[in-house]
Parts: C-alpha cells; sequence; structure tokens
C-alpha cells in the first residue's frame, strides 16, 4: 500500500537535466536473450548498481549468484557503476530498467520532476564510514573538524556527498568551508587517503576493512549499523534500495514482482547465513586475494540490511531531514514522500 501524506523535502542539485527518458526505459526491457548478465533465458531486464563489489549492495550479485532471478522466470544483467549518482543517471536516461542504490536519489530527483520510486528496501542504515586518514587524524576528531578539509566521497552528487554536507551542516560547518572531492572507492579511494589527496572520506566495505588493514586511516563515524545511523543522523536512514521509474514499475507490474520476490528471498537467506557462509557465495574476486579480511567486512555491514525488503517506520523522513538541512536553495521544494517508495511488491513477496 501507498502512504497519502505529503511531506515538505528538499534534495542535493548536481544531476544533469534529462527529459523524455520514460519511452526509452519502456522499450529497453525484452524477452531476448542476456548479452552478460544471467542465464540467457526468461525475460531480460538491465540493473545497474552503483559498485557491485560494495558490500551495502551486495543483495544484487548474491540474488544472481542464489539462482533466485532465473528461480522467478527472469533474466537480469547486472551492470555497474563507481557511484550511485551514476546508477541513477543510467536509470533515467533508460539504459536500465533498475538502479541499485540510496534511496535517497527518489527524493532528489521527484525535486528534479523525475517520478521515481523504491520498490524494495535493502537496509535501514546507511552502510557507510567517515574514515580519517592516519595524517590527519590529530586534528579530526568529529564533523566539527571539517572545516577546511579535503573530504573525499564517491562522486558529487552522490549520497556519500550528500551524507557529508549533512554531517557537516549539523555540526556547523558550513559546506563552502570545506573540499568535497570525488575518488571513487576501492583502490582509489584508499590511495587519496595515502597520498593526502583526502584528509578523510566516507566509504564502504571492504574498503574500509582494507584501510584498517593498512593501517591507512581510523573510523571517525561508523554508520553500518541502525544505532550508528540514530546516532549520526537521528533516525533510520533507509539507504541500498532497488529503485525504478514510476511509470515503469506501473507499466511491469508482474515483472516488478518478481524481482522483489527474488530480493526478498536473498535478505530472508542472508538473515540465517554467517558472513562467511556469504562470502563463500560471492564471486572469488571480490575477496581481493584475502576472504578472512572479505568476510570480516560482510559481517560488519550485515546489520545494516533489512530481512524483509520493507521501508523503515519514519526513514523517509530522516532522509529528507538530511537533504533539507544543506541546500537552502531547494529547502522549501515539495515532495510527496509516499511517491518515492511503495510497499506493494514487498507485502506481496512476504505475506
Amino acid at each position: 500500500m501507498r502512504k497519502s501524506a505529503r511531506f515538505a523535502a528538499s534534495a542535493a542539485a548536481g544531476l544533469l537535466a534529462l527529459s523524455s527518458l520514460t519511452a526509452c526505459a519502456n522499450d529497453a526491457a525484452s524477452s531476448t536473450a542476456d548479452s552478460g548478465g544471467g542465464d540467457g533465458k526468461g525475460e531480460h531486464v538491465k540493473i545497474m548498481v552503483g559498485g557491485l563489489d560494495k558490500v551495502i549492495y551486495m543483495p544484487a550479485m548474491l540474488t544472481q549468484r542464489l539462482g533466485y532471478f532465473s528461480a522467478e522466470g527472469l533474466n537480469v544483467e547486472l551492470l555497474s557503476e563507481p557511484a550511485g549518482v551514476q546508477a541513477e543517471t543510467a536509470l533515467v536516461s533508460g539504459q536500465v530498467q533498475g538502479a541499485v542504490g540510496f534511496y535517497d536519489h527518489t527524493l532528489d530527483l521527484q525535486v528534479k520532476g523525475k517520478s521515481v520510486e523504491s520498490v524494495v528496501q535493502f537496509s535501514h542504515a546507511p552502510g557507510e564510514v567517515e574514515v580519517v586518514s592516519s595524517k590527519a587524524a590529530g586534528k579530526i576528531g568529529s564533523p566539527k573538524d571539517f572545516k577546511g578539509k579535503k573530504l573525499g566521497v564517491t562522486g558529487l552528487g552522490s549520497s556519500t556527498d550528500f551524507l557529508t554536507k549533512y554531517l557537516a551542516v549539523k555540526n556547523g560547518v558550513n559546506v563552502n568551508e570545506f573540499s568535497p572531492v570525488a575518488v571513487g572507492a576501492g583502490p582509489t579511494f584508499i590511495s587519496a587517503l595515502q597520498k593526502g589527496s583526502i584528509d578523510a572520506g566516507m566509504t564502504t566495505d571492504p574498503t574500509v576493512a582494507t584501510i584498517l588493514d593498512k593501517k591507512a586511516g581510523k573510523v571517525l563515524l561508523d554508520m553500518r549499523t541502525p544505532e550508528g545511523s540514530q546516532a549520526a543522523l537521528g533516525g533510520p536512514y533507509p539507504s541500498s534500495s532497488l529503485y525504478m521509474q514510476t511509470d515503469w514499475v506501473n507499466g511491469h507490474k508482474e515483472t516488478v514482482q518478481k524481482l522483489v520476490n527474488a530480493f526478498v528471498k536473498t535478505l530472508k537467506w542472508m538473515s540465517t547465513h554467517s558472513a562467511s557462509e556469504i562470502a563463500a557465495k560471492m564471486p572469488a574476486d571480490y575477496s581481493q586475494g584475502n576472504k578472512t579480511l572479505y568476510a570480516e567486512a560482510i559481517k560488519s555491514t550485515l546489520p545494516m540490511f533489512t530481512k524483509d525488503g520493507v521501508m523503515p517506520a519514519n526513514g523517509p523522513e530522516t532522509v529528507e531531514k538530511v537533504l533539507k538541512a544543506f541546500n537552502p536553495n531547494i529547502k522549501n521544494a515539495k515532495v510527496d514522500l509516499s511517491k518515492t517508495f511503495t510497499t506493494e511488491f514487498v507485502e506481496k513477496a512476504t505475506g
């Protein structure tokens, strides 16, 4: 059921204007064989992920590896971009039918005139960690010290950018008093931290685990758990999700239901298996040669995931509050939170 209450919200600027795209997205789905993601059978659906090897987006590849897409009669092609904002762009440009990324993009896009909604919610916490370089550890003890610093984000306009700006503003630092630097994730993030290109930055596992293992930095804020989200953001923060253009959802409900069924099965499976068991199901190269460290990264991040794909209570309101805090230019823009997500499909999947 969709909620009907209307709320005010604001969102960050930063995406190229795109128009006349819904028709492209509708045409993109077909029953043809997959060109590189699935088993070559079933309805072909393309999903762009904001980093397939990121633990926060693990349900995408794990669902594929468990065979749940094919069990639903789907041939899902998973594609990858290094940042969530690029997955968002791929969705609204019609390159793909779905995007696995942060829920906050649905609010951002609604303000820009695009109707996009989360159809299954993977998480109730960001899964993000603010890491300070070993060199700057003595200078940054909290977000109050962000002033004048270079702060790494995956991409400008990304969810890490949104959250960094919120943490700064919440702690008395204006967004023009620090420098956000797009450094991606994984090796590029770690290199920037080690070389001093950034003083601190926001990233996820397995990058966090590698940084700590290399002693290249230390954790400043940990938002991998609901408790960490509450402490840093004041409430549950629904992040990783599958979101799609509303018109496409309404025109392909049977396909969307199959996708949600598969993802809910995966979330339930994750809740009953250990980090090591989960790691064993993932592609071998995701561990980067260190299976133990990769399993530890999964274990640290597992608390962020929901068990049923349902949007957490008051989650959209927390996201709205975060986005409103740092972008005064659109502070009074109206967003209907009830149109940024639907529980229609997860209710049927869990019923």
